[in-house]
């Protein structure tokens, strides 16, 4: 009975610490994610300023894996070389051992100011920065309680009668220890969740150094290996990323573990506790990782695309099938379903086609103008379908509620397919035009128009959660934000004006393009707004006119 408390106990606290990194992560996403791809696009002419950006990144997301999977999906599209990426993740790493050993101090005395100000400002504030810097807060500050629960709940483990010989056989067998480090590392997702757990077993006295090195070096691995499945059927450039990341990765862990049979590490001089001398050991292995590979990016840069050449041509975009059940028809509330699916489905190639849009004002790769058009052809004829077929469900006998749904519907799949109008003709022909006067933004209206990008995409995302979910608050963020995005135009007017005053040239020479750019997706991010019309409609809180009545 004891042993199932316990291992319930510490399955429940190692839970919490992998949602809180999650929860930091998605804050620092939300709260900054256009800022964050500025920052990766401007390690494309260094490499070592891709790992300064990297750490920064990992830090910031808490997580090398995420940072992995961003750069692999800019190299999908084009805006990042495989070479810089892989210079990139190898900061990750490095910026994650900084994060382990900022969240392996006694930080006690620290969760009480996060969770007050944390709550503070997630459930007290309208703002979104705000909301998003509590639950940043509030993840750290869960961080340091599931650490602690960690700790209670592998005090009873000292005393296991076993306990001892295993430890003792990990810090012998050292292979059988580093599979064991890659496996909790690749189950949990998350290679600093894995060194923070090793780091309170050894503060308990439940593990040696002797076993926890290769446990670390093992978890280090697989981290790696996380990546690799998360583009397992990825494009070839994320591919050669997460398979480099790898094999740096692999080839220092085998060097590591070759030292330590051979008793070559000084593991005493690592710290002069066992907790220390795990986080220490970590964050030494990932420094020295990034001094010894950083010369050889390059070579394994070519040899990865051996392992992954470039797709075919004839690779083409395909959407699959449609998501209409026609047998629904005379199931009303089943043929709305269908039509929600099949929605999504259009949202989902919308997504996709807006998405690299700030990329290609940078760079063009071969094919990409076509594959965007494609997806527009195949958006426009699934508005189509969706139109056909919410009037032939119009013919049934519909409830008054079903009849005003269909209605929104017909409205959502005319809005996304304007949506990928405005990408495939004005935002590419925008697109275009930069390209053939060979022009640059400045860097101010770049800025500009990054974050109102990233604002656009955000509430893309925000929209299909209201679809899905009728969620009242994110239907009036979602208008509110058509307001914000009509504010944010006229402050990327009157600073491009400005600019333009002062006779600045990137400004004098992108004027137009970056005019219909700032119009486009303002247009965009309407189309999205209306989305959370219906659900403030039927919640009584949208007002029936804008324009102010007077009484006689």
């Amino acid at each position: 009975m004891q042993a199932i408390i316990l291992i319930m106990q510490l399955t429940g606290a190692v839970m919490l610490l992998l949602y809180s990194t999650r929860m930091v992560r998605t804050g620092i996403e939300r709260a900054a994610g256009p800022a964050l791809r500025d920052l990766f696009m401007t390690t494309r002419k260094s490499i070592v300023k891709s790992v300064g950006v990297g750490v920064i990144a990992a830090i910031l997301l808490q997580s090398a894996t995420a940072v992995a999977l961003v750069v692999a999906g800019f190299a999908a599209v084009g805006a990042m070389g495989v070479t810089g990426s892989l210079a990139v993740t190898l900061g990750a790493d490095l910026g994650t051992a900084l994060v382990v050993q900022f969240l392996s101090l006694d930080l006690d005395w620290l969760i009480p100011i996060l969770l007050t100000v944390g709550g503070a400002l997630f459930l007290k504030t309208e703002g979104r920065l705000k909301k998003q810097a509590g639950r940043i807060l509030f993840g750290v500050a869960f961080i340091l309680i599931s650490l602690n629960m960690i700790g209670a709940a592998t005090t009873p483990l000292r005393d296991f009668r076993y306990m001892p010989d295993i430890v003792a056989y990990l810090g012998q067998d050292v292979i059988t220890a580093c599979l064991g480090g890659m496996l909790i590392a690749f189950v949990f997702h998350s290679s600093v969740a894995a060194i923070l757990l090793f780091a309170a077993f050894a503060a308990e006295g439940v593990l040696t150094i002797a076993a926890g090195a290769p446990l670390v070096l093992g978890a280090n691995i697989g981290g790696a290996l996380v990546a690799i499945w998360l583009t397992r059927a990825g494009h070839a450039k994320a591919r050669r990323i997460t398979t480099g990341n790898l094999i740096f990765r692999a080839g220092g862990a085998a060097a590591a573990l070759a030292a330590l049979h051979f008793d070559l590490l000084p593991l005493e001089r690592f710290g002069t506790s066992a907790p220390a001398q795990v986080v220490n050991l970590h964050l030494a292995f990932n420094v020295a990782l990034v001094i010894v590979a950083l010369p050889f990016v390059i070579l394994i840069s070519n040899l990865t695309r051996r392992f992954f050449p470039a797709a075919p041509p004839e690779d083409r975009f395909a959407a699959g099938p449609s998501a209409l059940d026609r047998n629904a028809l005379n199931e009303p509330r089943l043929a709305l379903a269908s039509v929600t699916r099949e929605l999504l489905r259009m949202a989902g190639i919308v997504d996709r086609m807006l998405a690299p849009v700030m990329d290609l004002f940078e760079k063009v790769p071969p094919g990409e103008i076509e594959r965007i058009r494609e997806m527009d052809v195949e958006i426009n004829a699934m508005q189509t379908e969706v139109k056909l077929y919410l009037a032939e469900l119009s013919q049934r006998q519909l409830k008054p509620e079903d009849a005003i749904r269909l209605m929104d519907y017909v409205d959502f799949a005319v809005a996304l397919e304007r949506v990928g109008d405005i990408v495939s003709k004005d935002l590419l022909r925008s697109i275009k035009e930069k390209h053939r006067v060979a022009s640059h933004f400045s860097k101010e209206g770049w800025a500009e128009l990054n974050a109102l990008h990233g604002r656009v995409m955000r509430n893309a995302q925000l929209a299909l959660n209201v679809l899905v979910s009728d969620d009242v608050e994110s239907a009036r963020e979602l208008v509110e934000e058509k307001e914000h995005m009509r504010a944010l135009e006229r402050l990327s007017f009157d600073r491009h004006v400005e600019r333009l005053a002062n006779r600045a040239p990137e400004s004098i020479a992108t004027s137009d393009v970056h005019l219909e750019t700032v119009r486009s997706l303002k247009e965009i991010n309407s189309r999205f707004a209306l989305f959370g019309y219906p659900v403030l409609r039927q919640s009584g809180l949208l007002l029936e006119s804008r324009i102010h009545r007077q009484e006689p």
